[in-house]
């Protein structure tokens, strides 16, 4: 579980990294953000998150218990930082 949890954090990475990059934003994901910078920067830390908290998995305690509080963090920044808005269309 932890090895397919890794590629979907690298997936995730690689896809806030592209919208960064090129600065497109996938329709459907374009309403929810105001910005390309908000939607890749959304996917990018929310990626390492689920790849550092999957890495967790095969560190000792100590470093697993960190990787764990340092995902929580990322997670939460990303939710501060770049959360999704309501679309025109729909009320908050």
């Amino acid at each position: 579980m932890s090895t397919a949890a890794a590629l979907v954090g690298l997936v995730l990475a690689v896809f806030g990294v592209r919208m960064l990059v090129t600065g497109r934003v996938p329709a459907l994901l374009a309403r929810s953000f105001r910005s390309p910078r908000e939607a890749g920067g959304y996917h990018l830390l929310s990626g390492v998150a689920v790849l550092m908290f999957a890495a967790g998995t095969w560190l000792p305690d100590v470093a697993a218990m960190a990787a764990t509080v340092l995902s929580i963090g990322l997670v939460a920044a990303a939710g501060v930082w770049f959360r999704p808005r309501a679309s025109a269309g729909r009320r908050e």
